[in-house]
């Protein structure tokens, strides 16, 4: 007896049987791949920090020049924007009445000096009691003093600077009414000039006198001057939490003008310190970590706390320890466990050490210090992989 199949009954054997095949086939664990990546040692470097700022100019010594009397100007001696020295006449006020006193309490004075004289002649020879000579003196020095008096009176109608500088805009003119504060003009002594500028409190323990600072302005493209630490306030404002350095500028060109705003960059002293790219740290959340190679090849999660940054490194406070080996590139493709493939390690390289680390200020900018690493992935731009821990 012969038994015909027909076409659709093949095909459906068929496909049975290759169904069976890749049930089989995916029933058989397979051998995951490495990951290539690119490594790199971590090692204690040289790393010199600097704390960036933003801060105002101020004159060595200032005032606004005012009058001690209403009076009348009689001279202005200056013009807006003179160099004067200390003592230099300024303004002279109207002083005709006082000139009158005075010439009236000279002659009062000396008329009273030589009665005391002739008294005292004549004391000598027991001639007038001693009682009415020691009230004849007592006459002559009270109108002494009255002289006295009446130049001091005149001497605030001459204004003077009280030490050398820079005036600022002539506010007053000959004949102008002037009363007491009244602005006639402002002086700077810009010799040297301050610079004051807030560090947040966490470097407070690393400031003192006599660190180099350099500060720039937008005022003046391309240009560095270069002072010291002169003192460190004695207070943290509790707002704030940051303390006020003031720094010291030579200025004898006199381009830095009071009230300029300056960027000031505090430079510390060399340590030591341990550093990774921040290319190798991935931040998720509030959390830093990096991914580092054990010896089977694999890589673990490391939580890592940052320090500062400078020219594309990282330092890293807390977390790896010398002669570690992280993962720089590839980091977007790996899980904790995974099996990776080194194509390249090499040493962790300091950054050039004119290269500033920058930590801003509170207030003015957001402290750097604290500041975290690039979010998420490698440079090729992939996005970081989360491991279910």
């Amino acid at each position: 007896m012969r038994i015909s199949i027909g076409p659709h009954v093949i095909c459906a054997l068929l496909f049975a049987l290759a169904l069976t095949a890749c049930e089989k086939e995916a029933g058989q664990p397979q051998r995951a791949s490495a990951v290539p990546v690119t490594t790199q040692t971590v090692r204690m470097q040289e790393w010199n920090d600097t704390v960036q700022a933003l801060g105002t100019v101020k004159a060595r010594e200032s005032v606004t020049i005012t009058a001690k009397v209403s009076e009348t100007v009689r001279d202005v001696h200056f013009d807006s924007g003179d160099v004067v020295q200390a003592g230099a006449p300024l303004v002279t006020l109207s002083g005709n009445q006082q000139q009158s006193a005075l010439a009236e309490a000279q002659a009062t004075a000396s008329e009273a000096d030589q009665m005391y004289r002739r008294m005292a002649q004549l004391g000598e020879q027991q001639l007038v009691a001693r009682a009415t000579l020691e009230t004849q003196r007592a006459v002559r020095d009270a109108a002494v003093a009255r002289v006295d008096q009446i130049r001091a009176q005149l001497s605030d109608r001459q204004i003077r600077a009280p030490f050398a500088g820079v005036l600022g805009l002539r506010q007053v003119s000959p004949g102008a009414l002037v009363t007491p504060g009244t602005a006639i003009a402002t002086l700077d002594d810009t010799q040297r000039v301050y610079v004051d500028f807030p560090v947040p409190e966490p470097a407070l323990a690393h400031l003192e006198a006599g660190q180099v600072l350099h500060a720039t302005s937008a005022s003046w493209p391309g240009e560095t001057f270069d002072g010291v630490v002169q003192l460190v306030d004695s207070r943290v404002d509790p707002s704030t939490r940051a303390v006020v350095v003031r720094g010291e500028f030579p200025n004898d060109s006199r381009m830095l003008r009071p009230g300029m705003l300056m960027q000031v960059t505090l430079v510390r002293p060399q340590r030591q310190a341990l550093l990774v790219p921040e290319i190798a740290i991935v931040q998720l959340g509030n959390t830093s970590f990096v991914y580092r190679v054990r010896e089977d090849s694999t890589v673990e999660r490391v939580d890592v706390v940052v320090g500062n940054r400078r020219n594309g490194m990282a330092e890293v406070v807390n977390g790896l320890e010398p002669g570690d080996e992280v993962v720089v590139d590839g980091t977007g493709k790996l899980r904790v466990g995974a099996k990776v493939e080194v194509t390249e390690t090499s040493e962790v390289q300091a950054p050039a050490a004119d290269t500033p680390v920058i930590e801003e200020a509170p207030g003015e900018a957001e402290i750097e210090g604290s500041a975290i690493g690039p979010i998420g992935g490698d440079r090729n731009g992939s996005a970081p992989a989360v491991d279910g821990a």
